[in-house]
């Protein structure tokens, strides 16, 4: 990796991470796959100016897809690594916001 920029990938945005954003101040990136715990918290902060209490990282397993014709496993979903981020509790990203 060369740049902060190369590490998020894309915020996740479920039922569940928007309980996690207003209530636990969690917010839930999709990342490189070879980002460290602090890569990702330098990243969150620079990028959007907050203060990263503590990162979690998973990583999510392929998955198979089913065929919708002939019902066989032939599809498959990529792998991939996801970080899920505590903020303080002062702090919020605007891109989780939505409309205000």
């Amino acid at each position: 990796m060369t740049t902060i920029y190369d590490v998020l990938r894309r915020p996740l945005i479920t039922e569940k991470t928007n309980y996690q954003n207003s209530e636990l101040h969690q917010f839930v990136f999709e990342v490189a796959t070879d980002a460290t715990r602090s890569m990702i918290k330098e990243a969150v902060e620079t990028l959007f100016d907050v203060e990263v209490l503590k990162v979690n990282v998973i990583n999510m397993p392929a998955k198979r897809k089913r065929n919708l014709r002939n019902r066989r496993m032939s599809m498959r979903r990529n792998a991939y690594k996801k970080a899920i981020v505590t903020l303080a509790p002062s702090d919020t990203i605007a891109a989780f916001e939505g409309v205000k």
